[in-house]
C-alpha cells in the first residue's frame, strides 16, 4: 500500500511540476506565454531576459519583464522605449516585428526581440 501511495505521490508531482513549467498559461482573462522556458540560451549582455507576454483576442495587452541581470539603466530604457511598442499589435504581426534596439544596449534590446518573436511564434502554434 505505502508503495503504491508513493508511486501516486510521485506521479503526481511530476505531472504537477509539468503543468507549471508550460510556457502558456491564463492570467486574468488573458493567455499568457512565458518565454523563461523557450528561449533559455538567448542571451542579453548579462545573462537571459525573459518575459510574460500577456494576449487577449489575438493582441498583445502587455510585455511583463521578468527577472533579469541587465544593467539597471539600460532595462530601464529598455522598457520605456522598446515595450510599448508591441501593445495593441496583433500576435501575427509582432512575430514578425523587428523593433529598433535602444542605443547603448543593443545585445539586451536583441535578446529582448528574440524572446517576445519566439513566445509570439508559440502562441500561434499553441492556437492551431
Amino acid at each position: 500500500m505505502k508503495k503504491r501511495l508513493f508511486i501516486v505521490s510521485v506521479l503526481a508531482l511530476t505531472t504537477m511540476s509539468f503543468v507549471l513549467d508550460s510556457p502558456i498559461s491564463e492570467e486574468q482573462g488573458m493567455v499568457v506565454v512565458n518565454t523563461t522556458t523557450l528561449c533559455p540560451d538567448v542571451k542579453g549582455y548579462a545573462d537571459a531576459v525573459p518575459v510574460k507576454i500577456y494576449i487577449k483576442g489575438g493582441k498583445i495587452e502587455k510585455i511583463k519583464p521578468l527577472h533579469n541581470a541587465e544593467t539597471p539603466k539600460f532595462w530601464a530604457l529598455i522598457k520605456k522605449e522598446m515595450l510599448p511598442k508591441w501593445e495593441g499589435m496583433d500576435v501575427k504581426k509582432a512575430a514578425k516585428t523587428k523593433v529598433d534596439a535602444v542605443t547603448g544596449a543593443t545585445f539586451s534590446s536583441k535578446a529582448l526581440l528574440k524572446n517576445v518573436q519566439t513566445g509570439c511564434d508559440y502562441y500561434l502554434k499553441s492556437e492551431k
